[in-house]
């Protein structure tokens, strides 16, 4: 399998040797150092986007177009790669997107992959917020809720997902403040 940083300098260089030009002029238009670009090429190093734009803008094309070209050329080599026996290939259309709170879903049970319902957990009251609105009592102090009550009714489910380890990114200013706190809290402790 071609990676792809390869199959990008590959293409920068035949691009590059189409226009006749030198590394040396491309370098010095793209604002990088010659070794970099060099490197680049040939596929020893991961350029940035940044980086690589600004290739593409010394060279004249769009990067748009350098994508497109790494794009046919990784199709042709998975053409030509066979594939192991045994193997099978899966197409990932969409991602999910990553959870970071509980989910809510109303209704009844659905399936999993085992084709078995989930077990219900009872809820033995609490409340239920919803964005924008004030607490819901929920459990089976309310007759219409309760699924053991009368055997009908909105099921709700909770289910408990992690939280988000952090809300923003760790930089030096934050773990500079973290560090003051951890301090001015072991010199009132003394």
């Amino acid at each position: 399998m071609s990676l792809l940083r390869r199959v990008i300098g590959g293409v920068l260089r035949r691009v590059r040797l189409r226009q006749g030009r030198t590394l040396r002029e491309v370098a010095l238009a793209a604002g990088v150092s010659l070794p970099y670009l060099s490197e680049v090429e040939r596929g020893r190093k991961e350029a940035s986007s940044e980086v690589l734009a600004a290739i593409c803008r010394a060279l004249g094309i769009h990067l748009s177009d350098l994508l497109e070209e790494a794009r046919d050329e990784l199709r042709r080599a998975e053409r030509r790669a066979p594939v192991a026996s045994g193997v099978t290939l899966a197409r990932l259309d969409r991602v999910p997107a990553t959870r970071t709170g509980p989910q809510l879903r109303v209704g009844s049970p659905r399936l999993h992959a085992t084709r078995r319902p989930v077990a219900p957990t009872p809820l033995l009251g609490g409340a239920l917020r919803l964005p924008g609105t004030a607490p819901a009592p929920v459990g089976p102090d309310l007759g219409y809720a309760s699924p053991t009550a009368f055997g009908t009714g909105t099921r709700i489910w909770l289910i408990p997902s992690a939280p988000a380890a952090r809300h923003r990114p760790r930089t030096s200013v934050t773990l500079a403040r973290r560090r003051a706190r951890a301090g001015r809290r072991r010199l009132a402790a003394a």
